[in-house]
């Protein structure tokens, strides 16, 4: 039996809970768009053809803010393709992922879907084959009111009021060898510079994200953000970061451990961020946008990848997630809370199908995945102000991360309602463990309001269209308050949310 513990104080604060940390990502990739979140022949699709069950279950997950067009997809798209009669619309060639895109959904269609799921848009401009004039296109078109050719379009289209996009993205993964358009560092520093003087000319509140490196294991890591800093950091408010996390080599116990990977790879951005404010006497801080993370197998997928030969739609990186996946990305959104003084946005990378966390079939059902769980009772539970936890604990080694922790936590406190959230993951193989929490600093009682954990015999065990509801969270029934402080008992490899409410 492990034991772990720590102490919560109201006066020790992180940062306010970002809503935007619950962010999700939908590209024009696979069968995210199309048998996605848009199927008009389904059963359940509305008037413009959305899936209104995938609309629920995208609700329910908590979704705050999406990602949109892409992705690698984004650096060859050309926006006004997918604008206009759908009939009218071009068939082209999507390179990223050697498939055909229909564009029967564009930027008109998806802001209304957008509405009725109720999120943000995070819009990505393509800076890969185009620049800077298409950017001032797209803002024209998507945000200004009226009297202009493009805005005029819009509303000849369907959409009298501007839809006030505020985050923009300054192309996707321009780091990466096999993007479209891939750029330098200077030279990507020069576009995303130039692209972002002509975007605040337009409009001085929006919000724009540089790309930083497309993951912590590339050989510019680091180097790319500094020289592209040096040159754009005066003009964003973001740089970008994207991290996957998957089993090597049969080794559970660092998969286990991948949030360590994930706040190191925060840190690093932060402190090479922060080095080039210093060196430009910046007295601004720049926030990191971690707006592509999650589970991939993409070992599997690169080893087994087949060329599509130019289909509508087809099925990519399709994964189903078990057990193991979902503490693991539960312990993700624990990274990412514990730096909301920094990571003030992120998007799960992606919403439906695509490593996804919610799945469907062709005229068929749609279901969660394992990895829906943590996000949506996070993004329900998580509210107020973010705390420090220093966890006490034992620990174990690792062949990727070395001497990490066995337990990893994060609390939250809403002083409004005055609760307070304890999210913690048990990473041991092997062994259950006691957790002993100390509240004496709230100066109040309080009682268990409710307290979930996803665990499983089978760390195997995963939701599939047979068997949607095979892996849920579980009344935690192991956790009680004793002489003002929490206690909880966690299985091995698990993940727990205990809301605290003022007794």
């Amino acid at each position: 039996m492990l034991h772990a513990s720590f102490r919560l104080d109201p006066a020790f604060t992180i940062a306010p809970v970002s809503r935007r940390t619950f962010g999700s990502f939908v590209e024009h990739m696979g069968r995210c768009v199309y048998t996605g979140i848009y199927e008009p022949t389904h059963p359940t699709a509305d008037e413009d053809g959305f899936r209104q069950d995938v609309l629920a279950l995208t609700r329910e997950l908590g979704v705050s803010v999406v990602r949109y067009p892409g992705g690698n997809f984004v650096s060859g798209y050309r926006w006004e393709d997918g604008i206009g009669p759908v009939a009218d619309r071009p068939v082209r060639r999507d390179l990223a992922w050697h498939s055909l895109e229909t564009n029967e959904v564009g930027i008109d269609e998806f802001m209304r879907w957008a509405e009725k799921a109720e999120v943000e848009v995070m819009y990505a401009l393509n800076l890969g084959t185009r620049g800077v004039q298409e950017a001032l296109d797209v803002h024209e078109y998507v945000n200004h009111p009226s009297g202009t050719r493009l805005s005029d379009l819009r509303r000849q289209y369907g959409s009298e009021k501007p839809y006030g996009i505020r985050m923009f993205c300054l192309g996707n993964e321009m780091d990466g060898p096999w993007q479209l358009g891939h750029k330098t560092p200077i030279e990507y520093g020069r576009l995303a510079l130039e692209t972002a003087r002509a975007l605040r000319a337009a409009d001085p509140g929006i919000e724009l994200i540089a790309c930083g490196s497309s993951n912590s294991s590339m050989p510019t890591f680091a180097t790319w953000e500094a020289q592209v800093l040096e040159i754009a950091y005066d003009e964003v408010d973001y740089i970008s970061a994207h991290a996957y996390y998957e089993p090597l080599d049969e080794d559970l116990d660092s998969f286990l451990a991948s949030a360590v990977d994930m706040d190191h790879f925060v840190d690093s951005v932060v402190a090479t961020a922060d080095s080039v404010g210093a060196r430009l006497k910046s007295r601004k801080k720049l926030n990191i946008s971690f707006d592509e993370w999650n589970v991939w197998y993409n070992k599997r997928f690169e080893a087994t990848r087949e060329t599509v030969e130019w289909a509508v739609a087809p099925r990519v990186i399709e994964d189903c997630y078990n057990v193991a996946d979902a503490v693991v990305v539960g312990n993700l959104l624990i990274s990412l809370l514990r730096h909301s003084d920094r990571v003030t946005a992120a998007c799960q990378a992606q919403l439906v199908n695509v490593i996804a966390p919610i799945r469907s079939e062709a005229g068929g059902p749609a279901w969660r995945q394992t990895i829906f769980h943590p996000f949506a009772l996070t993004s329900r539970l998580a509210k107020g102000d973010v705390l420090r936890v220093e966890l006490r604990g034992p620990t174990y080694d690792t062949a990727r991360f070395g001497t990490v922790p066995a337990l990893d936590a994060v609390a939250t406190h809403d002083p409004e309602s005055g609760d307070v959230t304890v999210f913690v993951v048990n990473r041991s193989q092997s062994s259950p463990a006691d957790l002993e929490v100390g509240l004496a600093g709230f100066g109040r009682g309080f009682r268990i309001a409710e307290s979930w954990t996803l665990a499983d015999d089978d760390l195997m065990a995963a939701n599939t269209e047979d068997a949607p509801d095979r892996v849920l969270p579980k009344p935690n029934e192991t956790a009680w308050i004793e002489d003002g402080e929490l206690h909880a008992s966690l299985p091995p490899v698990s993940w727990t949310a205990i809301r605290l409410a003022p007794a």
